[in-house]
């Protein structure tokens, strides 16, 4: 599991740096791609912490 976590990482930095520094996109579409890239890289330092996996099943237990 933890393979995909650090892919997560990665594909988060690359939409981090692409939007940091790639010129010839509107402002919305840069702002978007860092969030998405943002979220990415929390998510997947979240899920290398200890004990998210149970905090993962307990959400998915709510529904």
């Amino acid at each position: 599991m933890g393979f995909w976590y650090f892919l997560m990482l990665l594909i988060g930095g690359g939409l981090v740096i692409r939007g940091l520094f790639k010129k010839n996109t509107n402002g919305l579409m840069r702002f978007g791609t860092l969030v998405i890239g943002g979220l990415l890289i929390a998510l997947g330092l979240f899920m290398f912490q200890d004990g998210s996996d149970a905090i993962v099943a307990d959400l998915f237990n709510l529904w």
